[in-house]
Parts: C-alpha cells; structure tokens; sequence
C-alpha cells in the first residue's frame, strides 16, 4: 500500500517545485540577459578601438606619387598604439589591406595572421557596411572570437584596408560560469531559506486540520468536550471557529438528548407507576370498595397526563421534522382568550386571583390556525394560573396596533431571573423555581409556543422583575379587512 500523502507533504512539495521553477527561469533569463549584455558591451567596445585604430590608421598614410598607392609611414608609432589598444581592452588588433594581407599586428614580430589572408567575403562586408562576428574569422582563429571590422579610408575617401579587433569567446563562458555559480550560491540559500519557511507555514497551516481530525475522532466515539485553539483570524481561524461552535452544538444537542430521555423517563414512569400501583390495589382488595371510585378518578387524571405527554412529544417530533402544518382560517383572537380563561376558572377561584384587561379587549381578527393559536394561550395562561401568587392578579391585554394584533399576559409573583431569560424558550429548559411548584411539563411548553408563534410569522417575548411579575407578549399579523367570514345562508 503506498504511503499516504499528507496535506503537508502536498503543500510543501507544491511550494517549493514553485519556487524551484521560479528560480529556473529568473537563472535562465538572468543569464541570457546578461549574455546578451556583455555581449553586446564587448562588441561596442571593439567597434570604439576599431574606429580609433583606423583614424589613426588615416592619419599615417601617405600617398606614393609615382604608383599613386598609399603607405604606413611611421610604422613603429602606430604599431605602439595598437599594442596599447590590446593590453587595454585585451583584445587582438589588426590592420589589414583591401586584399586582406595583414600588415600590422598587435602581436608584433608574433603576429599569426601573416601566414593566412582575411577572406574575400569577408573583407567585402568590412569594405562596404562594416563587420561584426561571433566566429573564427575564417579560419583565422582555431575557436571562436567576437570580431569588429571597420574600413580604413584615406583623406581622398579612398578605401585602402581595415582594421579588426578581436578578442576570445571563451571569455563569455568563463564570465557565463562565474555569474552562474554566483546565481548557484544565492539560489541554494534561498531555496534553503524558503523550504524552511514553507514547511514551518504548511505545519501551522496545517495542525490546526490536524486537530479539527482529531476531535472529530472524538466526536465519533461520544467525548464532545474537544475543542480546537483558534490561532489565527484567517479562513482557517473561521472554519476553527466554526468547528469549535459546531462541538458545542453537538454537546449542546448530546446534553439535550440525555436530558430528553431522562425528563421523558422520569415522566412516564411516574404515572405508570400511580395507575399499577391502584389498579393493583383494586384488583387484590387492598383498596376498599368505598374507595375505589376515589382512586380509579386519580388513575383517570394519570391517564390524561400521559395523553398530554404523548400529545406534546408528538408535536415536537412534528415540529423538528418540520411536518408542523397551519389549517389557516379567519377567527377572531379574544374568543380563544376567553374559551381559555374559563377553561381556569376553578385554580383561578382556588388562588383567589383578580383578572384585570379582558374587560376592555378590542375585537381583532387574525388569519391563523384557531387550534394552535389555541394552544399557545392556553401554555401561557396555564403558566400564569400556575405560577400566581395567591390572591395575586393576571392581567390580560390585546391590543390593536397596525398590522399587528398585540397579546399580553402578566402574571404578579416571584417572575423569572435575568439569567434565565435568554433560555426561557429553549427545549426542555425548565428555571429553578419550575422545577420545585411544577412536577408535571418537561420544559417544552414555551419552545412549541414559539415555535407556532413564528410559523404564524409573528413573535414572542419574555420581560420580567424578579420578584414582581412575569409577561408574555406575542403578536401575529391581522387580517388584512378586520372582518369576519360571512357564512352562507
């Protein structure tokens, strides 16, 4: 099986084959560049003494009368200058004449073109536009040689030779070499530099995957306390981000799970245990049968709790399924208020509570579902009823504003905590002071209310002082003509 490539490896073999290539075509570049340089320098450097050799070149020439050829007459001075334009430039000088017969050399008495002529094709191109070479000279040299040649003309105008400088080729490769190993020196230093700094950014770049494949292993098998540190605020600090909020969330939605079954548990066993309990007992003849009818009526309320449990987990299944469905009708929102308030009456009577607003509760007609609009009342009323201070108040207020139909429900006691608020609404939360005078919801009430409030496209919120009261409101959009359906005759 071959070795897995890891996103390390990936990133720093793809960086540094970059950085490689890069350094491949700025040496190859570099080098033409500088070729073509010291090339094109050379060759300019030539042509100057070439052109300089030949003025004076002219200036040495004299004119026999009877043969009407032309001279060198002071050979030696001019064979000084050439020899000084060598050493300088470290070139090879020549002066030809028109037939390509050297006559005077750098080189003195040493000078190898006197044993071979220029050719003619050559001499040609020198004679009529000047000549500038990279070769060896028609054999004239064993290896190439970069080469000027310029004509050497009397005051007349009159063409009588050319002068040739010319100097090795091999000093471009030694110049070549020397800037290659050069570029060689500072390349390796540089690529040694850059594997470091790439490996050392893929690695950060790169462990904090590592770790985010690490906690997922732990996710996989239950551990939903791992989480991944965030170093830094790019793309990868976000997705970090994003999965450390992602982990809560699971052990957010872990914690809910376990809380679910323990709650659901607890709910039905009590119950379950109530009605064998005194089924049993009737059955055996423990429980007299003066007493049966007393008992059997406590199965009874059991037995109905357990039907409102089943009901209420069945409608968040609905709900997180999203299989919620609205049977939208127009009704009009204070007769729900007022079916629900009588459906209280007797624990309201109980606790000796005053009902202050429905007096003054406008007619408002809302476009909704009637049953769970229903069920939203009756959840925050039976939250008021059961959480009233005896001889306390619930105030009930609708209210007309605009689009909205506005309802409102307080309720006078302990209320709820600051820090509890934020939470009211979350499934299966129940506040401190529920869980102690309310042994009967799971904490799911409020989460289905506002679940059905925002499928109506409405909303709730919670205000509180602890210690004074607790409200409720909502508000659901009206119907648009504040009318009634009319019903058919």
């Amino acid at each position: 099986m071959a070795a897995r490539k890891t996103l390390f490896k990936k990133y720093l073999q793809v960086s540094m084959s970059i950085v490689l290539i890069s350094f491949l075509l700025l040496g190859t570049m570099l080098l033409f560049f500088i070729s073509q340089y010291w090339q094109n320098d050379k060759n300019e450097l030539l042509r100057r003494n070439a052109e300089s050799i030949s003025a004076l070149t002219q200036k040495s020439l004299v004119e026999d009368a009877d043969t009407g050829t032309y001279y060198i007459s002071n050979r030696y001075v001019l064979q000084g200058f050439l020899s000084t334009f060598s050493d300088s430039s470290n070139a090879d000088i020549f002066i030809t004449d028109v037939q390509g017969k050297t006559l005077l050399c750098s080189e003195g008495g040493n000078c190898i073109h006197t044993q071979q002529s220029i050719p003619d094709k050559i001499m040609k191109d020198v004679l009529n536009n000047g000549f500038v070479s990279t070769s060896n000279l028609g054999g004239i040299y064993p290896y190439s040689h970069f080469t000027v040649g310029v004509p050497v003309t009397s005051e007349s105008g009159v063409q009588v030779g050319a002068v040739f400088t010319s100097t090795d080729a091999l000093y471009l490769t030694s110049f070549r070499n020397d800037v290659l190993k050069m570029f060689l020196f500072a390349a390796i230093a540089a690529l040694t530099i850059s594997f470091f700094a790439v490996g050392l950014f893929s690695y950060k770049m790169v462990r904090p995957l590592r770790e985010m494949a690490e906690a997922a292993r732990c996710f996989g098998s239950g551990d939903f306390s791992r989480r991944v540190p965030v170093t830094s605020d790019d793309e990868i600090g976000d997705l970090a981000v994003a999965f450390n909020n992602m982990a809560a969330s699971l052990s957010s939605s872990e914690g809910t799970r376990r809380s679910f079954i323990a709650n659901v548990s607890h709910e039905l066993k009590t119950p379950m245990t109530t009605i064998a309990g005194f089924i049993d007992g009737i059955l055996d003849g423990t429980i007299p049968p003066d007493k049966q009818n007393y008992y059997l009526k406590i199965v009874s309320d059991e037995v109905k709790r357990l039907s409102r449990l089943v009901k209420t987990m069945l409608d968040l299944s609905r709900i997180d399924n999203g299989e919620l469905r609205m049977n939208k009708t127009c009704f009009e929102l204070r007769d729900i208020i007022l079916s629900v308030m009588i459906t209280f009456e007797d624990s309201i009577e109980k606790k000796e509570v005053e009902i202050r607003g429905l007096e003054d509760a406008p007619a408002i007609f809302v476009d909704g579902d009637p049953d769970m609009i229903h069920q939203v009342v009756y959840n925050l009323v039976e939250n008021a009823v059961k959480f009233v201070n005896p001889q306390g108040y619930i105030d009930v207020r609708v209210l007309n504003k605009g689009t909205k139909a506005v309802v409102k429900i307080r309720n006078s006691g302990q209320g709820i905590s600051a820090d509890e608020i934020p939470l009211i609404f979350d499934k299966f939360y129940k506040t401190d002071k529920s869980r102690s005078m309310d042994k009967n919801g799971m904490g799911l009430g409020l989460y289905i209310v506002r679940t059905i409030i925002k499928l109506h496209g409405g909303d709730i919120t919670v205000s509180s002082v602890e210690g004074e009261y607790c409200e409720f409101e909502f508000w659901l959009p009206k119907q648009p003509e504040e009318q009634p359906p009319l019903l058919k005759e």
